[in-house]
């Protein structure tokens, strides 16, 4: 019970202060709680189904914003596996990036970790390229030194 109280939002603390028995103490909770998963989960399948890339700026905000939603579903008691987030993000690809899409299927991830780490790294290196690009655009040579003659 001790354990239960200190981890408790403080508001709630003193509504539970007489409530001795850790049991009872939980079914309270639940009982103010439980129809958080009726407006919870329609929300979070709604926010599932409508997940682009498009929508990020970039692949951490995403794989974020995933992680939020199938926690969501998982409180509301929804199962989320590993194929079903390999497959979420393969489905969610640009239409100009199917043959991308392709090669990473082919690549056969089992984990969702493997396919975001994969993901990651090919997100870092595209941006370390346009990095480049910009400071030494195609076609520019540098600029000879004065005194190199």
């Amino acid at each position: 019970v001790v354990f239960l109280r200190y981890h408790i939002d403080d508001g709630l603390k003193y509504d539970c202060l007489t409530v001795k028995n850790p049991l009872e103490l939980w079914q309270n909770l639940n009982d103010r709680y439980e129809h958080l998963k009726t407006v919870v989960l329609p929300k979070a399948l709604n926010d599932w189904s409508q997940l682009r890339f498009q929508d990020f700026k970039t692949l951490s905000e995403y794989n974020s914003t995933l992680f939020k939603i199938v926690l969501q579903l998982k409180m509301c008691g929804e199962v989320i596996t590993e194929d079903m987030l390999l497959e979420k993000t393969y489905r969610i690809f640009h239409a100009s990036n199917v043959l991308l899409q392709q090669q990473y299927r082919l690549h056969g991830f089992k984990k969702y970790r493997e396919l975001i780490g994969s993901l990651l790294i090919a997100e870092q290196n595209n941006e370390l390229l346009l990095q480049n690009h910009e400071n030494h655009q195609t076609g520019s040579a540098p600029l000879p030194e004065v005194n190199a003659t």
